[in-house]
């Protein structure tokens, strides 16, 4: 434990460990140089020691301990001696000016934030001749401008040493003074001793106007950042909730595949056939700290603004943003060295043109999606991507795609692409050729299944395959089932875009006409 020592100052005693004793007596020594030699020095000497005193027992109380920090503090309100000029009279209350005079926002004299007393107490002014002009040029669109950046550029002056920087030697320090600026205090009488005395009647009811002013935008500000503050934490809220039972408890609800069209409550899963198994945990920890940390920090800015209060909290959100910037760092070297996979991607294609197009051609699917055993399963919105992911096998079965397209000509075409990715196109174009889909062509049925996997182990490459049917005008088609499950929600039209079509469901007869597919009747289907 540190030595502790008993000092007396202003006839109070005080204990205080042996450190800030140090910085203490020194100080006390550089005043008692400055002042010692002069008329009056042994006066405001004494006057400095009671004010030290008074600083102490409103920090500490007679019990405590004054600390370094207690120590530094206090010289941060007195000032340091070398900012102090000799005061000239023997009873008068220590004077003290500061070599550099700086602009801040006054907390004496304030209608919103002080920024027109702290011009005023600078060039020793009445602040009403600025708060008129700000009103004024308020009124061409300048002056609210101003005022803002005038506002957030100016700091406090909060201290006496500051108080003398914004007023030069008219700052007078009393120990009836208070010198710590709350910023709650918005309806707070304006007082006129920072290095100017308002003597103007005018002044002073015009003062009082703005005041007025000043309560009622203070009201509707307060308002304001009431309703934005519960915004921010119903969203920082509903947001963290929604992480937590989507990816935590996997939880489906509104966010399950049958009520929105996307699913991701199995996505940390899905990681683990994309990436490397070993960097998911990674990727999980970092994505879920880039997440939740801005919005917790949404949550605080909307408590702050509910409450409007005043914290010390600037070491622990500069900590949270230095956490926040290594996760998104974490991951960009993550997403780097696993997206080199998917660096080039790569298409193939077979087409296969049929000798006699026949005029109803039966589609039926042979594997189908409802047979699948699966444990798991990532869907896209409209379920146009659809991943079921068997993890005793370390299987993904990925669904495939039928489009339906008129034929240029009088034949009936079938081409099959698949798509993957890989570091280089070759690499991409042996992954296309390893992708696993059976289709096949038996008189005038086309069977087909309804997914297709990749060779066991390999990861998955953005993998797809599709068909892409091509028949002439007046052909028809007979699904077997309810089409949908091949032909998704989705057809492409002459420019290669994707369009919502309007598959109805129970109906599995269309034909092909001028303007495409169009459901067709019953008694238009020649039977074999």
């Amino acid at each position: 434990m540190d030595k502790t020592i008993n000092i007396n100052l202003g006839g109070i005693l005080f204990q205080i460990d042996e450190e800030a004793f140090r910085i203490l007596r020194d100080y006390l020594q550089a005043i008692n140089n400055r002042f010692g030699n002069v008329q009056g020095g042994h006066e405001t000497i004494e006057d400095i020691e009671s004010r030290i005193a008074e600083i102490f027992q409103s920090k500490k109380g007679l019990a405590g301990v004054i600390t370094r920090e207690n120590v530094e503090a206090m010289i941060s309100i007195i000032g340091k001696p070398e900012d102090f000029d000799h005061g000239e009279s023997e009873t008068a209350a220590p004077v003290y000016t500061s070599q550099k005079r700086r602009m801040h926002r006054n907390p004496d004299d304030f209608i919103i934030s002080g920024v027109c007393g702290g011009i005023g107490a600078y060039l020793n002014t009445d602040p009403v001749l600025f708060r008129i002009l700000f009103v004024v040029s308020a009124m061409f669109g300048i002056g609210l401008f101003v005022y803002v950046v005038l506002w957030i550029a100016l700091p406090v002056a909060r201290t006496d040493s500051q108080k003398r920087e914004m007023s030069g030697g008219s700052y007078h320090s009393s120990t009836n003074q208070n010198n710590h600026y709350d910023n709650t205090q918005m309806t707070g009488a304006p007082q006129y001793s920072a290095g100017y005395k308002s003597s103007s009647r005018i002044g002073n009811a015009i003062n009082e106007i703005f005041m007025a002013i000043g309560r009622v935008f203070y009201i509707v500000l307060r308002i304001f950042l009431i309703i934005i503050g519960v915004v921010f934490v119903l969203t920082g809220f509903l947001s963290i909730l929604s992480f937590i039972m989507i990816f935590v408890f996997k939880f489906p609800g509104v966010f399950s595949i049958d009520s929105s069209g996307i699913n991701l409550i199995n996505f940390t899963d899905f990681l683990n056939y994309i990436v490397n198994p070993a960097s998911v945990p990674w990727i999980t920890i970092l994505s879920s700290i880039a997440f939740i940390l801005p919005m917790l920090a949404l949550i605080y800015w909307g408590v702050k603004m509910i409450f409007w209060f005043k914290a010390r909290d600037g070491v622990i959100s500069l900590i949270a943003l230095v956490v926040w910037v290594m996760s998104i760092a974490g991951l960009a070297v993550i997403g780097f060295n696993e997206g080199i996979s998917f660096a080039k991607t790569t298409k193939t294609s077979i087409e296969t043109v049929l000798s006699n197009s026949p005029d109803t051609l039966y589609i039926r699917s042979d594997n189908k999606i409802a047979d699948l055993k699966f444990e798991k399963d990532f869907a896209l919105p409209h379920d146009e991507y659809s991943v079921y992911i068997n993890d005793e096998k370390k299987e993904l079965y990925i669904r495939s795609y039928l489009t339906v397209d008129r034929s240029d000509n009088k034949s009936t075409r079938i081409e099959v692409r698949k798509r993957s990715a890989g570091r280089t196109e070759m690499e991409a174009i042996k992954k296309t050729e390893g992708l696993i889909y059976n289709y096949s062509i038996k008189g005038d049925t086309l069977h087909v299944d309804e997914y297709f996997t990749s060779p066991s182990g390999r990861k998955w490459s953005a993998d797809n395959v599709g068909i892409n049917l091509y028949i002439p005008t007046g052909t028809i088609l007979k699904f077997e089932k309810d089409p949908r499950i091949l032909l998704h929600s989705s057809f492409r039209n002459e420019s290669d875009e994707y369009l919502e079509s309007s598959w109805e469901s129970g109906n599995s007869l269309w034909v092909m006409t001028d303007d495409g597919l169009e459901p067709a009747a019953e008694n238009s289907v020649k039977h074999k």
